[in-house]
């Protein structure tokens, strides 16, 4: 098949959205499929890339007062939806994925109608993403208005919505969405895997990993005030894998610690290598459409203590009562810390159980499974055209 991605950002591993479609690109393009790939970037640029062979369609990016501002805070794009570049994109393709609801995709639908070819759109923004960064998630109503908006404005022209998790799936249902909603993981790439030999547990300091983007609805916060509180606080590093607005906050925050935070932004190899070498993993973010990174620490082995948000997808990775704690609560959050932390034993024997559970969200699974809508919408099209 020819598989046209549109997403305002990419080859960029900056945010979950954007490793998801790299991802997919990549094991869709080793199956055989022709990948082409509409984003922002230098237009001259446009071609096929000599690295992955997809053919990528680069657009200006799109200016916009405020909102840009907003979104180069978050280290993203808007792309210019220019209609000849999109026509080519989309001409002679058999299905066309758009990932964000903005500007590019809405033309790209628009045109992949008038053209016949079937589209299917990704729902990988969470309003709760834009209040918390605007700072309204003190008024729960602003996240409603954004589902409504996106859906009046932009999913309702879509049958099919590529769903990362059963969460973001029945708040769409619950929001009124009316498409066919298809529920696969962005999954885990195979080189997430347990380290070789087992983790003993015994360095000092104890190492906590914390992935993802440092800004307000992760809350990286609860994380460090957890650590303040926790008895064994004086044995304990913090590292924290991502970058964001909130990074200076959060610095101020760790230097009142025992041991300064480590902060960095690594590759996939970097990543893994420190997945191996940590303790524990958390995940507090209130907000989560899936939680990609939570799925890849267990993957390798790493135990969880996970935020019990109701607004996030995360907290189907818990394997128990002791992998959840109080969202927002440093105490509770503390009192897990140190659970895992006396109880070495169960440490080790969690870590088994989690590399086994983590299997089900392998990335040649999600394949495998958005393999299957795109032949049943591009069958569809084809029936639509022959009647």
């Amino acid at each position: 098949m020819i598989i046209t991605l549109v997403n305002d950002t990419f080859n960029i591993n900056n945010n979950g959205t954007t490793i998801s479609s790299m991802r997919f690109a990549e094991a869709l393009s080793k199956r055989g499929h022709m990948i082409r790939v509409v984003t922002c970037g230098d237009p001259e640029k446009s071609g096929i890339d000599p690295e992955t062979g997809f053919e990528i369609f680069y657009l200006p990016e799109l200016k916009i007062p405020i909102a840009s501002m907003l979104a180069h805070r978050q280290h993203t794009l808007f792309a210019k939806p220019v209609r000849s570049t999109l026509e080519k994109a989309i001409e002679g393709a058999d299905v066309v994925h758009t990932y964000q609801p903005w500007w590019l995709s809405d033309m790209a639908q628009r045109i992949a109608k008038q053209m016949g070819v079937p589209a299917i759109a990704a729902f990988h923004i969470q309003p709760e993403n834009i209040t918390y960064n605007i700072g309204l998630k003190w008024f729960p109503p602003a996240a409603h208005l954004i589902y409504f908006l996106f859906g009046a404005l932009f999913y309702q022209r879509f049958s099919h919505i590529h769903c990362p998790s059963k969460f973001i799936a029945e708040q769409l249902k619950k929001h009124g969405y009316k498409a066919k909603l298809h529920i696969i993981s962005n999954g885990v790439h195979p080189t997430f895997r347990p380290p070789a030999e087992p983790k003993k547990h015994d360095s000092n300091p104890i190492k906590i990993l914390i992935v993802g983007r440092l800004s307000p609805e992760k809350r990286q916060d609860v994380v460090i005030r957890a650590v303040k509180k926790s008895r064994h606080a004086d044995r304990i590093q913090l590292y924290f894998a991502g970058s964001g607005p909130w990074e200076k906050k959060l610095r101020r925050m760790g230097k009142k610690l025992p041991h300064t935070p480590v902060f960095g932004y690594y590759n996939r190899e970097e990543l893994i290598k420190l997945m191996h070498g940590c303790d524990l993993y958390i995940h507090a973010s209130d907000v989560e459409i899936e939680g990609i990174s939570c799925i890849e620490a267990l993957s390798c082995g790493l135990v969880p203590i996970i935020s019990d948000s109701k607004r996030s997808a995360a907290t189907q990775f818990a394997l128990g009562e002791e992998h959840l704690f109080k969202s927002g609560s440093p105490a509770s959050l503390a009192e897990k810390i140190d659970f895992w932390l006396e109880h070495p034993e169960k440490l080790r024997e969690a870590e088994e159980k989690c590399v086994h559970f983590a299997q089900q969200y392998a990335l040649e699974r999600s394949i495998d499974e958005i393999e299957n809508v795109y032949l049943a919408l591009k069958n569809e099209a084809r029936l639509t055209a022959e009647n």
